[in-house]
């Protein structure tokens, strides 16, 4: 450190008589404003400096820079080769310890969605979701995996150090052990067990914090997560804001911004924003989950066959799991898609959004379309923007809370088209058909296309309409059309957009990992003018006619069959909501009352409200009269 001296003869003495040894007190060095007085019982080994007023007591320091006001007591065995910022605190701690060539945690390969490895993310304190997916999903192209490997090697050179940090104001407390650990600044690490190879970034806005009985080893835990109550992670990514605890175990899994993790268990899993499980039965396992939530003893088999767990499995975004629910690997579920029961059948249904399935006794059971009309689906597409807890200056995963959008209707066209065609080609005499492994009634075939087909129109006229009150019914000169997009870890982009990325990471043009990463800010930044693409070349195909032909007469049309579709879909969502306050929800309220009903309904109401006196359902019937219904 700068403006650093060696100790006066006055000052050693004053340091013996305090209890204090070195090995050579000729590498222990020391600003103008050092305080004698702060520094009792502490062994000096190797070259350290101190700087302020620092207060050491009970400590062994070995090759360490110290900042100023900083606390260190009670160091049951060493501190080695750190660097400890100003106002730092450690004490109760058995060893942290540094060692020759640490990476704290960058370079450590995760075997990710398939337990059985092949889609290795290699963690690095940059990480997003986005860059973790493309690492993961996109492993038959060899040349982009190099120039990825290149990317996060540069990485890891960059912060390889025989040195690591405490950062400003971060305080230990109760640790026996800490090795290779790079600790932020601000972070709160108290009375963990123990952790190994890790980073946990930290800054004031964002605080990360580690306490009771955490054991980490090959980690990162980024800004403003928690890791708590006897969590136990091992190779690990714990993304922005990410709240993991209450026993909770990890190997191989990555956790992106906003995610919870309480009672159970995760090996071998990707979940990206927004993925939530919280009951002690539940094992998640080979799979990746995004706006995920999953119910108690969900669980799922890689093992489908003797090879060993190859299998994996994935539930795209805002998709359910009921209570006691079960998959077999491997599995594909389209989005915001619950799934019920003890499901042994494989299937895809990826291009039949908002549906239900459930095991039935002749095999998987599809509902398509039915869980648009949820209040449940509905309430999701707005909490998640109101529940992103991130505070960091970099939000490093890129989030697209749309629940409608191209990626979504675009699987809705899919499934309108693929049930259309079905419906057509099955006999009436034909109870089922199968199709990609899932089972559906012949008599949902129609009703499931219509479903569909007034959830597309709705969201086109809808997106038609914002542009026209805006005057921007002709903004298509900015946007890309392109009729595929996929969610890539929480982001929604075309797919041609995601191309072009792909390309220049691997033709050189994005070297490094904040370039790539500022791409992908780019194509975020791109979503609205890329939709409105599609909304316009979808709306024309569909309808015939271009949106910049539209005149007033057909926005007026429009605007009328806008209003129409979104009155009957917001009175289903209110049978739906309603469903929660009738008499059989009632059951086990006014227990002890005088036998009446009126005793079971004051008790439900007291305690669970009215449909009336509801805030969502106010919500919804200020919309219905918005539109006229």
């Amino acid at each position: 450190m700068a403006n650093q001296r060696e100790l006066t003869s006055d000052e050693v003495v004053a340091l013996e008589k305090a209890g204090c040894s070195a090995s050579d007190w000729s590498g222990v060095r020391v600003s103008d404003e050092f305080n004698v007085s702060a520094i009792r019982n502490v062994r000096f080994l190797g070259k350290v400096s101190v700087s302020g007023s620092s207060q050491i007591d009970n400590a062994t320091i070995e090759d360490c820079d110290i900042g100023r006001d900083v606390t260190i007591r009670n160091i049951d065995g060493r501190i080695s080769s750190y660097t400890i910022e100003d106002g730092a605190t450690i004490i109760g701690v058995g060893s942290l310890v540094t060692n020759a060539g640490a990476t704290f945690g960058n370079g450590v390969e995760v075997e990710a969605v398939n337990e059985g490895g092949g889609r290795i993310v290699r963690l690095y304190d940059g990480l997003s979701s986005q860059t973790a997916y493309l690492q993961a999903m996109y492993r038959y192209r060899g040349k982009l995996q190099k120039q990825l490997d290149a990317m996060i090697d540069a990485h890891i050179k960059s912060i390889k150090s025989d040195r690591g940090t405490i950062g400003q104001n971060a305080r230990i407390e109760n640790v026996p052990q800490i090795e290779d650990v790079r600790v932020g600044p601000y972070a709160r690490i108290l009375g963990a067990a123990r952790l190994e190879n890790g980073t946990v970034l930290s800054e004031k806005t964002a605080p990360a914090f580690v306490g009771s009985n955490v054991v980490a080893d090959a980690f990162i835990v980024a800004e403003g997560a928690k890791v708590d109550s006897g969590a136990i992670i091992d190779k690990t990514f714990v993304g922005q804001a990410v709240k993991l605890g209450k026993t909770f175990s990890s190997e191989n899994s990555l956790f992106f911004c906003n995610c919870e993790g309480f009672h159970s268990e995760a090996v071998a899993i990707f979940a990206g924003p927004y993925t939530v499980t919280h009951h002690r039965s539940t094992l998640l396992i080979a799979g990746a989950y995004s706006f995920y939530n999953a119910g108690s003893a969900t669980n799922a088999s890689n093992h489908m066959y003797k090879l060993g767990p190859v299998h994996q499995g994935r539930l795209e975004r805002g998709s359910k799991t009921a209570s006691g629910s079960y998959m077999l690997w491997p599995c594909v579920v389209g989005p915001f898609t619950v799934v019920m029961g003890k499901n042994m059948a494989n299937f895809d249904t990826s291009d039949f959004p908002f549906s239900y399935i459930s095991a039935e006794s002749d095999g998987s059971m599809l509902t398509p379309g039915m869980n648009m009309f949820t209040v449940g689906t509905t309430r999701d597409g707005e909490k998640w923007p109101a529940r992103d807890r991130r505070k960091a200056t970099e939000k490093r995963d890129l989030v697209r809370f749309e629940v409608f959008s191209p990626y979504t209707v675009g699987r809705m066209l899919k499934g309108e088209k693929t049930l259309t065609e079905l419906a057509a080609s099955t006999e009436k005499s034909v109870k089922v058909v199968r199709h990609n492994g899932i089972t559906i009634k012949r008599l949902l075939l129609r009703t499931g296309a219509k479903n569909y087909a007034g959830g597309i129109d709705r969201y086109l006229f809808g997106e038609i309409l914002k542009h026209a009150d805006t005057d921007s019914l002709a903004a298509a000169s900015q946007g890309k059309v392109c009729r595929e997009w996929v969610d890539v870890g929480g982001l929604l982009i075309s797919k041609d957009r995601l191309a072009e990325i792909l390309k220049d990471v691997e033709q050189g043009k994005l070297g490094t990992a904040a370039d790539l990463q500022r791409a992908l800010v780019q194509a975020s930044d791109a979503y609205e003018a890329d939709a409105w693409a599609w909304i316009r070349d979808v709306y024309e195909e569909r309808h015939g006619k271009s949106v910049d032909d539209l005149t007033k007469e057909d926005i007026d049309a429009i605007r009328a069959a806008h209003n129409k579709m979104t009155g009957t879909f917001m009175k289903k969502l209110l049978a739906d909501a309603e469903k929660e306050f009738d008499e059989g929800t009632q059951l086990g309220f006014g227990l002890d009352g005088n036998g009446t009903g009126a005793d079971r309904v004051a008790d439900f109401e007291d305690v669970r409200g009215t449909f009336e006196g509801n805030s969502f359902v106010k919500g919804l019937k200020k919309q219905l009269e918005e539109v006229g219904s």
